[in-house]
């Protein structure tokens, strides 16, 4: 009895197991798969918040811009360029959603995307983000781009001109520049070019458009004798210009880390961010140096410039090296920056700002460092010259440079030739002697206190 009694208890337990497991199994599958879900969803949410944060702060980088243009030109054209920053965001914002991101991120050829006008049809997500977060940050960097020729040609160039080349170069030439290089169906891409965050895309595009821009506008009024020698034209408030600095090194910490478009173990954003702050402070203290030694002063303006050279020459390898090349990349673009100055005004090219060496020539050197500096390791597909002594990095990256510099001279030389044909690129002879201010905008930046020369 006792027995049976014992058998009829293991069989009640055996089938309570079975019970409990063919209730519980699918109840823990589905709790598993939710868990999956849940950490997928907190990956991508943690990774949407950064790539925003950084999108965030590449927006306050107009602010910087037009603090230091602003800055660095007379009071009686500080309202036109203040104009200029701040429309420049606007019709960077209408251009690229327009057809701008199409043609950079969309699916077509080797050359130019053909899919996405107005953000249409191309899916919610965008490398691993939620689209429009993905947009957002592109569309800072467009803005980036357009606003650095408004420095360059500051002081003299028609408002409406302007408006019109800021919305072409924000919907055509730095997508189609960017569609090479970011996009996966570039032919830049496709053979290796290196550019993380925009050395070439976002620097070198505006840099070499201020640098043909100014040519065809011609320098302002009395800054060349008839000797040729470059007469200084004093900006108006240094102390807004440094400040300008700061908030552009400070943006530069989205511009780059967030460039990573993703939180990820922390690692890949943490050296972009040494190499980034490393390569500024550098390049600031090259400039000042260089400059002191030169000019036997030790110049502010010249070392904001350095800072900001050093800033654009890491932008493109500030993933691809280590801390110690970051100071070097630093060190050489301060340098180029002071002796770029020299060489524009040899030249009488009048660059007011200092657009052209801070983010063209600079822009093309930090292009070139990727090549000479890089590291396989970090995600090149070669190691650059200095660790391998194959010149294979550094010949892609000079065909990817030169390749940018051609199309941008011809495309918006050609923009800026059709503007001037049509509204006129440059003010009058009595509107610039009198200053932007009034004769464009009918204001002063400083009421009452206005002083024509």
């Amino acid at each position: 009895m006792k027995t049976q009694n014992t058998r009829t208890m293991k069989r009640y337990w055996l089938i309570l197991i079975l019970a409990l497991f063919f209730l519980c199994g699918p109840t823990q599958a589905v709790f598993a798969e939710n868990e999956a879900i849940s950490i997928a969803d907190v990956k991508q949410g943690l990774d949407t918040v950064w790539v925003l944060i950084a999108a965030f702060l590449v927006f306050f980088m107009q602010a910087g811009f037009g603090m230091v243009e602003a800055g660095f030109i007379r009071a009686k054209n500080t309202c036109n360029i203040l104009t200029k920053n701040f429309l420049d965001f606007c019709m960077a914002s209408l251009g690229f959603f327009l057809v701008g991101y199409a043609f950079m991120f969309g699916d077509g050829n080797a050359f130019i995307g053909t899919k996405g006008w107005m953000l249409m049809g191309i899916g919610d997500t965008a490398s691993g983000l939620p689209l429009y977060a993905f947009w957002l940050f592109q569309a800072a960097f467009c803005g980036a781009a357009a606003t650095i020729v408004a420095g360059g040609m500051a002081e003299r160039m028609n408002f409406k001109a302007y408006l019109i080349y800021s919305f072409l170069i924000s919907a055509i030439v730095y997508p189609i520049v960017g569609h090479w290089i970011w996009n996966s169906n570039g032919w830049l891409f496709k053979m290796g070019f290196g550019d993380f965050a925009g050395s070439t895309v976002v620097h070198t595009t505006g840099g070499i458009a201020a640098l043909i821009g100014t040519v065809l506008l011609k320098p302002r009024l009395g800054k060349y004798g008839i000797d040729g020698k470059p007469k200084a034209i004093a900006g108006h408030n240094i102390p807004l210009a440094s400040l300008g600095v700061f908030i552009l090194w400070f943006g530069w910490f989205g511009f780059n880390p967030g460039s990573t478009l993703g939180a990820g173990n922390g690692m890949d954003i943490a050296r972009v961010a040494i190499n980034t702050n490393l390569a500024a402070a550098l390049g600031g203290i090259a400039a000042m140096v260089t400059v002191w030694i030169r000019f036997g002063k030790p110049d502010l303006s010249m070392a904001m410039n350095g800072a900001l050279a050093g800033l654009v020459g890491i932008t493109a390898p500030c993933a691809f090296v280590d801390p110690w090349a970051a100071c070097v990349i630093g060190i050489t673009s301060g340098i180029i920056v002071v002796l770029g100055v020299e060489l524009l005004d040899k030249l009488q090219i009048d660059d007011p700002v200092g657009a052209v060496p801070v983010h063209g020539m600079c822009g093309i050197w930090g292009t070139l460092c990727v090549g000479i500096f890089g590291k396989a390791a970090l995600g090149l597909p070669n190691d650059g010259f200095v660790y391998s002594g194959n010149p294979m990095q550094f010949g892609i990256q000079c065909v990817g440079s030169v390749a940018t510099v051609i199309f941008v001279l011809a495309t918006m030389g050609t923009i800026f030739k059709l503007i001037d044909l049509t509204v006129g690129l440059r003010v009058s002879r009595t509107e610039e002697l009198r200053g932007l201010d009034i004769g464009e905008h009918g204001m002063e930046s400083y009421a009452g206190f206005q002083i024509f020369h």
